[in-house]
């Protein structure tokens, strides 16, 4: 990483004003030398109508911490990220507090990426499994 934790942080975080990210209440919260953190909280926005997680918002959250790590990890200048497939299997369900989801390159190519991006709960259980394939290219 060539920017300091601090600066990367800021620089995810600014991304969130008036998109996705903001509604869901996604804020980025560590970077290490391989992963990307970020937290959604549990609340009745993101929930089913039975008042559990909605699979569709924990894709979105993987998918945001997924594009931010393509963005952080590649150093390229100039690129621009979009995702291209993405799978998850939801093998627990949670109601409140917070979830978490930690990006991980397992392909970091030129072009294409693949990462696996893990969602847990507080208790760091299994939320769901996410895998996501990353195209980027020159602006």
């Amino acid at each position: 990483m060539k920017n300091n934790k601090k600066e990367i942080l800021a620089a995810c975080n600014a991304f969130r004003k008036n998109t996705l990210l903001e509604t869901l209440e996604i804020e980025f919260i560590d970077v290490t030398e391989d992963t990307l953190i970020a937290r959604m909280p549990i609340t009745p926005k993101v929930h089913q109508p039975d008042g559990v997680l909605h699979g569709g918002a924990s894709v979105a959250l993987a998918e945001s911490v997924g594009s931010a790590a393509a963005f952080v990890f590649l150093e390229y200048n100039k690129i621009t990220i979009r995702g291209l497939e993405i799978s998850a299997n939801h093998v627990k369900s949670v109601k409140e507090g917070y979830v978490f989801a930690k990006a991980k390159a397992l392909h970091k190519g030129r072009t294409t990426q693949l990462w696996q991006i893990r969602i847990e709960n507080e208790e760091e259980e299994l939320i769901s499994l996410v895998k996501l394939t990353t195209i980027s290219f020159h602006k």
